[in-house]
């Protein structure tokens, strides 16, 4: 299969094009290398994807693609967004790289790839809201200009696969972590903060955040589940992550435990818009998909850690 994957140099996006390229698949991956966080930190990315046989395209999907990109994809994996939750990112630069991006992206592989099997728009648990514990039949209420933008973003997909347009469905990702996690999220920037024996800056009220942490192999495990059976999922909007939720402490209590050091834990003002709860309700991805998450939360931290060990110290 010929699969293209936006945002192939970032957390998530670059295991699911090493994972495609390992399984023999065509894949072309592209980033654009934002300066959200250090672009070098996505190279060391983009060297273990490259190495899998990925062929790499720097390229920012809201300019001209048809100049950047070879042509009828089988399938398109788009990951390529404006992150998190952020008091420094503004609303424009939001709405410009998740709702204008996005449909520049599908106007694009309408016209070059007639063929396409599915196009798989990757949303996110922030769209439900504050209280991510819902069915995906469920209103959506985010709160965040981070989970609105995408739930304008996962419309305009399923926007043109209801018009007839293309097959596209929506996979909804819930509080990812792993090896090459973003240096803005929890886990790697709590297993930073223990080596260097630097404060750790926790939002007050969040250690007692529960959450879905979702394993990234086992997020990936679900973009493959999606290969062949785009006719039973197209149109459908499907929740992929873990059914067992952990605090927020519990994390920080099992990442001191690995590394055998306690956090230094400086408190700091809540964050608006931060979700209070997630539970992946995930009967639909059994259903549809056979998807079971595998890995345990300890294993899987684990193994951040030694991601991190072997990649920084």
């Amino acid at each position: 299969m010929k699969i293209l994957v936006t945002g192939a140099a970032g957390f998530i996006g670059s295991h699911t094009a090493e994972f495609f390229a390992n399984e023999g698949h065509q894949v072309y991956g592209i980033d654009n290398f934002s300066s959200y966080y250090n672009p070098a930190l996505k190279k060391l990315n983009l060297a273990d994807v490259e190495k899998a046989g990925v062929t790499f395209i720097e390229a920012d999907i809201i300019s001209n693609l048809k100049e950047k990109l070879p042509t009828d994809f089988d399938y398109v994996f788009h990951f390529a967004a404006q992150p998190g939750i952020s008091a420094t990112t503004s609303l424009e630069e939001y709405v410009q790289n998740n709702i204008f991006a996005t449909q520049n992206l599908l106007d694009w592989v309408k016209e070059t790839s007639p063929n396409l099997k599915l196009f798989v728009n990757i949303a996110t648990s922030s769209i439900y809201g504050k209280e991510a514990t819902l069915p995906e039949t469920a209103l959506p209420k985010p709160v965040s200009f981070y989970g609105t933008t995408k739930l304008a973003a996962e419309q305009l997909a399923l926007g043109e696969q209801r018009a007839g347009k293309l097959n596209a469905c929506s996979l909804r990702l819930y509080s990812v972590y792993g090896p090459r996690e973003r240096p803005e999220k929890l886990y790697t920037k709590l297993i930073k903060s223990i080596y260097d024996q630097t404060e750790f800056p926790l939002f007050e009220g969040s250690e007692k955040h529960s959450r879905s942490f979702t394993y990234v192999g086992d997020i990936v495990k679900g973009m493959a589940a999606v290969i062949g059976k785009e006719r039973k999922i197209n149109g459908e909007i499907i929740n992929i992550g873990s059914d067992v939720e952990y605090t927020t402490q519990q994390g920080i209590e099992l990442i001191e435990k690995i590394i055998g050091l306690k956090a230094k834990i400086k408190v700091t003002p809540p964050r608006p818009g931060d979700q209070l709860r997630t539970t992946a309700l995930i009967d639909k991805a059994r259903k549809l998909l056979s998807y079971e998450p595998e890995t345990s939360f300890e294993v899987g931290l684990e193994k951040q850690v030694d991601w991190y060990r072997e990649k920084f110290l």
